[in-house]
């Protein structure tokens, strides 16, 4: 495989994290455009980075690169909404658009009101939207819902947006590759489990009836090419602390990999994290604040669930994943300018 075509296959996250200023979205994803990344993608949180809002914005100010949700929460639109939504995007992109849906932590969705989705209404809803965007009328009544009569009044002409989900666990990583046209790794995954992840999916697929290469997997991975240890502390560690202290979560991600649960203990007795009870730790504090959190890691949880190093040991990082099955590399951790010596690696090799 030629340098380019792994350069092709790298795509970046915007604005990660907390966000006070969303006007660095468009200049962010012009600058992963002019650094040739194949794709953005912008999480959907409810303050300053509505996803609609903001890949509006991005997909008037880029012009080839593709956007994506990576990732939205289906729980918090109407079907109707999130069809009208994602084909508005693909048609304000011309065919860019990825919609990346997933279920997050279920705690989120009870505190507001809302129903977690199973993975029976994630399947149904890829389907429920296909239907709306191929011009149907839709009638559903199950897991995600009672809608006697859904439909899109004037429909989007050209090929619909392709459907992403994120997965972690067997059983929605499973349905993924019956029902979806991606899947989306959760962050932290070591190379063995992206390869064991990659498997399940293709498998699902080909017993469903489908090419299983037609299931594109993306596989996030948190990218510090030499930075100082204290911004690496905070963008690695830091950020893996907001997914191993959600209760639940923490444990999946753990299993995943064959770490040692225990360690999980030990983390969330951490004096800062105790103080938030149910709370999350990704609503409450800054990564700088959870990056001294982050000592109660094993080093070498970081050294296999992220790219930290040089910028040729986070070349490498890519190209591993890449080897693991990975059809494209989500970086995440940092602004796309931040990225040029890892992308000038990967150029060069």
């Amino acid at each position: 495989m030629s340098a380019d075509t792994v350069f092709g296959r790298l795509g970046t996250y915007l604005l990660p994290g907390r966000v006070v200023d969303p006007t660095r979205g468009p200049s962010d994803a012009l600058d992963a455009e002019t650094l040739g990344l194949g794709a953005v993608w912008l999480s959907d949180r409810w303050d300053q980075k509505e996803a609609g809002a903001m890949l509006g914005a991005i997909a008037q100010a880029t012009s080839k690169i593709r956007i994506a949700t990576g990732i939205t929460h289906p729980s918090t639109r109407h079907p109707l909404v999130l069809a009208g939504m994602a084909a508005t995007l693909q048609a304000l992109s011309g065919g860019r658009f990825i919609l990346g849906l997933g279920r997050s932590v279920p705690m989120i969705w009870r505190a507001m009101g809302i129903r977690p989705p199973t993975t029976q209404a994630l399947a149904d809803l890829a389907n429920v939207l296909r239907r709306l965007w191929a011009g149907e009328t839709v009638s559903y009544h199950g897991p995600l819902g009672d809608f006697p009569n859904l439909r899109v009044a004037h429909r989007y002409e050209d090929a619909p947006p392709a459907l992403v989900l994120a997965a972690m666990g067997p059983k929605t990583l499973a349905m993924t590759g019956e029902a979806y046209d991606g899947v989306l790794l959760h962050p932290f995954l070591t190379t063995e489990a992206v390869a064991r992840s990659v498997k399940t999916v293709r498998d699902s697929a080909k017993r469903a009836g489908r090419d299983p290469a037609s299931v594109r997997v993306y596989a996030v991975v948190v990218a510090a090419p030499s930075l100082p240890p204290e911004h690496e502390s905070a963008i690695v560690g830091g950020r893996a602390i907001t997914y191993l202290q959600a209760p639940g979560f923490g444990e999946l991600l753990v299993g995943v990999n064959g770490w040692d649960v225990t360690v999980l203990g030990k983390l969330r007795s951490h004096p800062l994290l105790a103080s938030l009870g149910k709370g999350l730790a990704d609503h409450a504090f800054t990564l700088e604040q959870l990056g001294e959190v982050a000592k109660v890691l094993p080093e070498a949880w970081i050294r296999e669930g992220a790219a930290v190093g040089n910028p040729k040991r986070c070349a490498e990082r890519v190209r591993e994943y890449l080897d693991a099955g990975a059809d494209e590399i989500v970086l995440h951790g940092n602004v796309p300018s931040a990225l040029n010596e890892l992308i000038g690696e990967v150029r060069a090799r």
